[in-house]
């Protein structure tokens, strides 16, 4: 029953994508506007049939319907509760499903929010981009990745469960939602962007419609990206939290040109600029996030993130492909209607840091993807294999970070179009009195090396900048003045200040050691002390734990432990971790005692400043949230050719003033 259930669910969604791109398309052709119109309720009829199929898998996992194949290979009935609802997004075919039921949640919210304005071409446009999308991962389900098979199993057949590294930790079941949802987010924009270019209205009236999906769908993809990192440091017991893994860099990829484009963009608004670089950012990140989806489902890459080998990949590259060639197209088309009523007047000025910011976050991207694709195209054609590691990212991406700090200080300070040295000079004093300050004190306290020095003066330059803009806003409106989007966007610099400050120092200042200690054994690390009281074995229907207890520095009692899953031939490690606002002990039990007066090894990690790291994150995540709605307006001193003013009306410049989808936009204050 669950089976039929969930094949007709996704044959719902997949004939009513197919009925609302021909209807919707019919209806832009012939400018019938009650088709156009027509296409919400095919977007709302897809979506239906995503929540079908999704309830029919969660109950076959809930109820251990054996006869679906997905569920006997990846259900059992000692998997947990919590971990058991996760199982869905745990292999392949329940991750595409995870896919649709996310982007037909979005195809429908996007059908709601503009039910009254689907008249207009750019929005009818946007309907049919996203249903075309939908069709696509709608019929990977019906072809390579049915997650609804049936099989026969004898009585009395349990599955093995989820991957035990699945069912270490309970961020599992949320980062990778978090991660879909940013993901699948940047189809709004994107189909926006395809709706501007086939419409010729390429000015900045559709900015203004996906400002809002933009930036949700990048902080949730942040957001993903940053519980992603603290699952693998919780679980995989390596000690890090980031190791440049293919599957790692796959969902970087798009957050780097996201967070360009979200730069970028506000140029446009403001001075028409930058038109081609927008819609190449936001193309980029679209198809960026097949490409990632490709990497990591379709079985080419060897890593703990990754799918196994599957079928989809030719499909995923093609529909990557077509991507590609159909927004290279287009913008290509649109090549005169493109050019920029305006120009950069000086490289002193937020328009010209903007530019240097998006030159940096593309130079960065290329980077990440050249070390992740390079050697997945040296195999395919002499069939070597090649490994490009962290040494090689680490060279090269941290000059670029260093001088975006640099930028993230700069950048908020100088107005637009020109700044004079005399305004950079008060702007910056306070901001380089922090930098100065965090140098000569991370000097002091005997911290060495030249790249962490800098990232802890640029971090405290750039932190002092946004602190600068935040304290400004507050005592002009008060705390209300710091909502809204320059200054919730300083709330998001000051977390990837913090970020990439607890990044340089954990990364730089880690001391690592194993240790060799029998029962009672007390072991020196650092300024902490250890005292080994033995091992524990605990008995789970799933697993036997096989925990040392370790007490750390008199304390409280910390349990490293190997796990051993009933159905799995691999001993998974799980750490233990004391957490602290200054240094995290971080205790991986290596080997097991083999009898009473054997010694149990024992690596231990002491990383500075980590749990910063996830309070970066939340930053971020509060900022982003600031900014996805309106401050308090003024009214502008100095409107600008080409742009909108801040009452939301396009202003100048071609292509703006039949742009019928407008939105209010918030000023933004010096």
């Amino acid at each position: 029953m669950n089976a039929a259930l969930g094949s007709a669910g996704v044959l719902l969604g997949l004939v009513s994508c197919i009925a609302g791109v021909v209807t919707v398309a019919v209806g832009l052709r012939g400018d019938r506007l009650a088709l156009i119109r027509t296409g919400k309720t095919y977007a709302f009829l897809a979506f239906g049939g995503a929540v079908l199929a999704t309830a029919a898998m969660q109950r076959g996992l809930i109820t251990r319907d054996f006869s679906m194949a997905y569920v006997a290979d990846n259900g059992s009935s000692r998997t947990p509760a919590l971990f058991n609802v996760a199982t869905m997004w745990s292999a392949l075919e329940g991750s595409i499903l995870l896919w649709a039921l996310v982007l037909a949640g979005y195809t429908a919210l996007i059908a709601h929010r503009f039910r009254d304005r689907l008249d207009d071409k750019l929005a009818g446009w946007a309907l049919l981009t996203m249903l075309t999308t939908g069709i696509f991962f709608f019929a990977l389900m019906v072809g390579p990745a049915n997650p609804f098979r049936s099989v026969s199993v004898p009585m009395g057949f349990d599955g093995p469960g989820p991957n035990p590294l699945l069912q270490n930790h309970p961020l599992v079941a949320f980062h990778p939602p978090m991660l879909y949802l940013g993901y699948v987010g940047f189809t709004v924009p994107f189909a926006f962007a395809i709706g501007a270019l086939v419409t010729g209205r390429v000015g900045e009236g559709w900015l203004l419609v996906t400002r809002r999906w933009t930036l949700f769908a990048w902080g949730f993809l942040t957001a993903g990206i940053i519980l992603g990192a603290w699952w693998s440091y919780e679980v995989l017991g390596w000690g890090g939290y980031w190791g440049w893994d293919p599957v790692e860099n796959a969902s970087l990829l798009p957050w780097l040109t996201g967070t360009a484009y979200i730069h970028s963009v506000m140029v446009q608004e403001r001075r028409g600029m930058l038109r081609v670089w927008n819609l190449s950012l936001l193309c980029a990140t679209f198809a960026l996030t097949i490409l990632g989806t490709f990497l990591t489902r379709s079985g080419v890459l060897d890593s703990v993130h990754a799918f196994s080998e599957s079928g989809i990949g030719p499909w995923l590259l093609s529909f990557f492909a077509v991507i590609v060639i159909v927004t290279v197209g287009l913008i290509g088309w649109r090549g005169d209607r493109l050019r920029s009523p305006g120009r950069i007047d000086s490289p002193l000025s937020r328009e010209g840091s903007f530019l240097a910011n998006n030159v940096l976050f593309a130079a960065l991207a290329f980077i990440v993807l050249l070390g992740t694709v390079f050697p997945l195209v040296v195999e395919a054609v002499t069939e070597d294999r090649l490994s490009v590691g962290a040494p090689y990212f680490d060279r090269m991406s941290m000059p670029i970070g260093l001088a975006l700090l640099f930028l993230m200080a700069i950048a908020p300070v100088l107005p637009w179009r020109k700044a004079s040295t005399e305004l950079l000079r008060v702007r910056l004093f306070w901001p380089a009195v922090a930098a100065t300050a965090a140098v000569v004190g991370s000097i002091t306290f005997g911290n060495r090396g030249l790249a962490p020095v800098l990232a802890f003066g640029l971090g405290a330059f750039a932190g002092g900048a946004a602190l600068r803009q935040i304290v400004l806003a507050a005592r002009r409106q008060g705390w209300r003045g710091v909502v809204g989007r320059t200054n919730g966007g300083m709330v998001v610099h000051l977390g990837v200040v913090v970020f990439a400050v607890a990044l340089a120092a954990s990364q730089s200042y880690a001391a690592e050691t194993e240790l060799r200690l029998q029962e009672g054994s007390v072991a020196t690390v650092g300024s902490h002390t250890l005292v080994y009281e033995g091992i524990e074995e605990i008995e789970d229907p799933e697993k036997t734990t096989i925990a040392a207890l370790v007490r750390v520095d008199g304390g409280v009692v910390y349990r490293p432990a190997i796990n051993r899953f009933r159905f799995g031939s691999q001993s998974i490690g799980t750490p233990s971790v004391k957490t602290s606002l200054t240094e995290d002990i971080y205790l991986t039990l290596l080997e097991i005692p083999s009898g009473p007066d054997d010694p149990a090894v024992i690596r231990v990690v002491l990383q500075p400043l980590v749990t910063w790291l996830w309070i970066g994150g939340g930053l971020m995540a509060i900022g982003t949230a600031l900014a996805a709605f309106p401050g308090r307006r003024r009214r502008p001193t100095e409107p600008t050719s080409g742009s909108h003013d801040d009452g939301g009306r396009l202003r100048g410049g071609p292509d703006t003033t039949d742009d019928k989808i407008t939105l209010p936009v918030p000023v933004r204050g010096r």
